[in-house]
């Protein structure tokens, strides 16, 4: 989604250093992404990738690394493409040739120097520095760069950073590292990094509200009775059980991921379409969700954990990794509340969960029903309320559910659904959702990237949970392979309201 255009034109010509060159984020998912650009014509010849980690491998076996892993992920969202037609040598050759390795420790300056003159081998003036690293080297790193000269910029040679989450782990920390991080560049040259914003039907939240008039009327609190943002998965913590022990599902998702769902939703139209203004409205509605007392913040939360179900997988305290006594949360629930003209009163409901019945995230816009006196002397004694869903995966699309009769002699009402499904209108190619924003962040686009005030206003609203979480120290379960706990279909059950249905 390219701001004021209609076709993007190549980014310009820029070093890119990974720095954690080894992770899964670089196998997975951003080298895969730089494939698809290319593939795209959306990167410059001159376009150079340095990988850079404390494994001692040649620039040769590192490219042959990366061109396993494209193969892998590329194969198994495309089993009907011939392995030889996967990857296009005419893409993957020349990219290769631009791809070096540098060995290094990222606590020692000599590094630091070595990218320096490699810097200056590539050629190029502009340079991106990812941080798909730990996050205890995000200051480390970044004070570093800025000692070896790397972070000043030129007119004609610009230096960015870029952040993965978690940025943070509560509200002090993450103040501490945008001080830190402030220290040495600029906010212009930060991009906090959320992937769930390089998603298509991500994006083309904005794009439905403020491109169709229908919706503006009745987008507030005179109309909508609640709105549900889910983010359910189907897989357990898998390999990441010493880091997600550590983490829980509140802080993994919910002051990036699901805020970030609910910011697109709930802002107001900005004043133009560009980064400054977008991302001003987004840190201003979160800002405006109700700050909980403890008390407030348990009676509006669930916290549980998954149990071994009944297809015999593991529990969460069975995991590879995981503590045997851990309390950690997999799935958290929460009401939330926007304290601001348009959304005085319309509550949000937020969930997210590991092991669920089905993988499916989505957004339930809940209208407030219509009146039904004049159904008052039929069958009729119940009008489900209509649902506006944007469904951002699997099965991207947008649908509203309607009323209309069964044909028939008897009025009998059922719902039905009006929509579209994307794959249906727009050729999608496989991606990883980091595509766009890698292109963004060679374009100097900030517009999909997190501010310090909104990240920091994110963590402010989920501290009350985490607050009172820390003084009662317990999680319900919930089977593996279920749609969550108990407790969670009570806390909208109280309010008169129930879950949209999984799937």
């Amino acid at each position: 989604m390219k701001r004021g255009k209609t076709t993007a034109e190549p980014a310009p010509p820029v070093s890119l250093f990974l720095f954690g060159a080894h992770g899964d984020l670089v196998k997975r998912l951003l080298m895969p992404a730089i494939y698809n650009l290319a593939r795209d014509g959306l990167l410059d010849p001159n376009l150079h990738i340095v990988g850079v980690d404390h494994n001692e491998v040649s620039d040769a076996e590192f490219a042959s690394r990366l061109k396993a892993f494209i193969l892998e992920q590329a194969k198994a969202k495309t089993p009907d493409v011939p392995g030889d037609q996967v990857i296009d040598p005419a893409v993957w050759d020349p990219l290769a040739q631009r791809i070096s390795y540098v060995t290094g420790d990222f606590t020692s300056d000599d590094t630091y120097q070595t990218l320096a003159l490699k810097l200056q081998a590539n050629n190029t003036a502009n340079a991106v520095f990812y941080l798909a690293t730990s996050p205890r080297f995000f200051t480390e790193v970044s004070q570093r760069l800025n000692r070896a000269g790397l972070l000043y910029e030129q007119p004609n040679a610009y230096r960015r950073v870029v952040v993965e989450k978690p940025f943070g782990s509560d509200l002090a920390t993450a103040q501490t590292l945008n001080a830190k991080l402030l220290e040495v560049m600029t906010e212009r040259q930060i991009y906090r990094i959320d992937h769930y914003l390089g998603k298509e039907t991500v994006q083309n939240i904005m794009v439905n509200r403020f491109s169709n008039g229908i919706f503006e009327a009745f987008w507030n609190n005179h109309y909508i009775d609640h709105v549900q943002i889910t983010a359910a998965e189907s897989v357990g913590v898998e390999t990441r059980g010493s880091f997600y022990d550590q983490v829980g599902a509140l802080r993994d998702m919910v002051p990036n991921h699901l805020f970030q769902l609910l910011a697109m939703v709930a802002m107001e139209p900005p004043a133009a379409f560009g980064a400054d203004a977008v991302r001003g409205e987004k840190a201003k509605v979160v800002g405006a969700i109700r700050a909980w007392t403890k008390e407030e913040a348990l009676a509006n939360s669930v916290r549980a954990q998954y149990v071994s179900g009944t297809d015999g997988k593991p529990g969460y305290r069975e995991e590879p990794r995981v503590d045997p006594q851990s309390q950690t949360e997999t799935y958290v629930a929460l009401k939330v509340m926007i304290d601001n003209w348009r959304w005085m009163g319309v509550p949000f409901y937020l969930r997210t969960g590991k092991r669920l019945s089905v993988r499916d995230t989505e957004i339930a816009i809940c209208f407030k029903p219509a009146p039904y006196a004049q159904f008052r002397d039929t069958s009729v004694d119940y009008i489900k309320p209509n649902f506006l869903h944007m469904q951002i995966q699997p099965d991207e699309g947008m649908y509203f559910d309607l009323q209309a009769k069964r044909p028939g002699p008897a009025l009998v009402i059922d719902n039905v659904k009006l929509g579209f499904a994307y794959k249906d209108f727009f050729q999608m190619q496989p991606s990883t959702g980091y595509e766009t924003l890698l292109y963004d962040c060679f374009t100097g686009d900030q517009t999909l990237f997190q501010r310090a005030d909104n990240i920091e206003n994110g963590w402010r609203a989920v501290q009350p949970f985490l607050d009172a979480w820390a003084e009662h120290d317990t999680v319900s379960e919930y089977p593996a392979g279920s749609d969550g706990p108990a407790d969670a279909d009570e806390l909208l059950a109280r309010d008169g309201r129930a879950w949209h249905s999984l799937g």
